[in-house]
């Protein structure tokens, strides 16, 4: 279960990246999976300086539901959790370099969200209360007390951000309304709220928090500029969606934009090429060169599948349709296609049928 629910930050859809750098850093401490417990730090050999150590938090530690003190007492921050977060796994982590100083990762902010997830079920006072205890009882200083720091800053960025979100929410109603998106208002409002993390946060910190965001955000807005030009063929589109894409930093968000970039244009193609009647062979061929050969088996199976489905779903309403002409009692008619149902598909199909009824009908209606 996630409870990672971040507030939008811009209009174009972010695909959280998690980026954590470190080096030259070994295991600190780990919280244990009972939070009733009382954490200790594990001794430190003789061939391992106390000075060279790492904090790495929550990384799949299941939060358990306590009973202890009241809500505004904490000691690990964990006590008496929201419903929302009891029995989930604690997103995010808090790292140290050798020197106990904070090394800031995008993992630090998911670890803030983790907990502001919670807002509406406590009080905020209750949840910087948490989210300070947890930092302190589980981070050595001075790195505990730059984490609340950090903390602090990046709620009072959040109370700031919905002021701009306000103030180019109609601009972009209006413009989608109108069909495209208003591209000039978007890049203006990345600009103050880029401005606004300037005021609350240093370079360092945003490059961690926003830095994966932002690239995403930025092809996000490329790919809306191409599609949206008129003066480009479709075939210039894709060279130019290419192009961009081949120009990226070679990183882990440019890996997961390729691939999100194969499976939109895998879509397309696919559609393009049932369309004008493409064979098997030639689906998989050109699903092999975007996604490879496993995927593509796996592809062909599953038109196999759908296929099947629409054979038996062509029989099963020429027999329904049959049935209610004849004119025969209403609940007699419905017994059979009852059994009509059960013949032709199994529990999951049956589950699909309405749904896929229906589509065909809007498929049927736009295309006369």
């Amino acid at each position: 279960m996630s409870n990672n629910r971040r507030p939008a930050y811009a209009t174009i859809a972010i695909i959280a990246v998690v980026i954590i750098a470190t080096a030259a850093v070994i295991l600190w401490f780990k919280p244990s999976n009972d939070v009733n417990s009382t954490s200790t730090k594990p001794s430190v050999s003789d061939n391992e300086s106390s000075e060279s150590v790492i904090t790495e938090l929550a990384a799949g530690q299941v939060v358990k539901a306590t009973m202890t003190p009241s809500q505004s007492q904490f000691v690990t921050g964990l006590e008496n959790l929201p419903r929302s977060l009891k029995g989930t796994q604690i997103d995010g982590e808090i790292i140290i370099d050798e020197n106990k100083q904070l090394v800031v990762t995008e993992g630090l902010r998911r670890l803030f969200d983790y907990f502001l997830s919670a807002l509406g079920e406590e009080e905020d006072a209750t949840i910087f209360a948490r989210v300070e205890s947890y930092i302190r009882h589980h981070t050595p200083e001075p790195a505990a007390s730059q984490a609340v720091t950090i903390f602090n800053q990046y709620v009072a960025y959040l109370k700031a951000l919905p002021e701009i979100e306000k103030r180019y929410g109609n601009l972009q109603l209006q413009a989608t309304k109108s069909g495209e998106l208003d591209l000039n208002a978007v890049s203006q409002q990345k600009q103050d709220i880029a401005n606004l993390r300037q005021q609350y946060f240093d370079k360092p910190t945003i490059t961690a928090f926003f830095g994966a965001e932002d690239n995403y955000d930025n092809y996000s807005i490329e790919m809306v500029r191409i599609d949206q030009n008129k003066q480009m063929s479709d075939a210039q589109k894709q060279a130019a969606r290419q192009d961009y894409i081949s120009r990226l930093p070679e990183n882990a968000t440019k890996s997961n934009i390729m691939q999100q970039a194969n499976i939109s244009e895998l879509m397309t193609r696919t559609e393009q090429m049932k369309a004008r009647g493409a064979t098997p062979e030639e689906l998989y061929n050109m699903r092999r060169e975007l996604v490879g050969a496993p995927a593509a088996e796996r592809l062909a199976q599953v038109d196999q599948e759908d296929a099947n489905f629409d054979q038996r779903f062509t029989q099963y309403e020429t027999q329904k349709n049959r049935l209610l002409s004849q004119g025969v009692d209403a609940a007699q008619a419905q017994i059979q296609i009852n059994q009509l149902e059960q013949q032709l598909f199994n529990d999951t199909e049956r589950k699909r049928l309405d749904g896929y009824a229906a589509l065909q009908r809007q498929q049927a209606a736009n295309n006369p």
